[in-house]
């Protein structure tokens, strides 16, 4: 038997009691729920750079709406429409290749 120690969506546990599984939860303060979305977002990425699906990308969005939620990336978006404002977005679909 693996153990796992992850953060889960909100709705997990009840899920696991439905099915009868054993777990023990804790809740996370703020310096851990921060480090937990960071590595919960790694892994979505992850497993959408594998899978490419529709349902893997809404994992990795969920994580990016409770990140922006933190006080400190609350300007996240102001911020993205400077960058894209500034060097552009990525409609052209242009690929650079060159030495480092």
């Amino acid at each position: 038997m693996s153990h796992y120690r992850k953060l889960v969506r909100d709705n997990i546990p009840q899920i696991l009691d439905e099915k009868g599984v054993s777990y023990t939860q804790t809740i996370a303060d703020d310096t851990e729920y921060k480090k937990e979305l960071i590595k919960k977002l790694l892994e979505e990425a992850t497993e959408f750079a594998e899978q490419s699906s529709v349902e893997e990308l809404a994992d990795v969005l969920e994580v990016v709406a409770a990140l922006k939620k933190l006080e400190e990336y609350a300007d996240v978006e102001a911020v993205c429409l400077d960058k894209r404002e500034e060097r552009g977005g990525f409609e052209k679909r242009i690929i650079l290749e060159g030495e480092k």
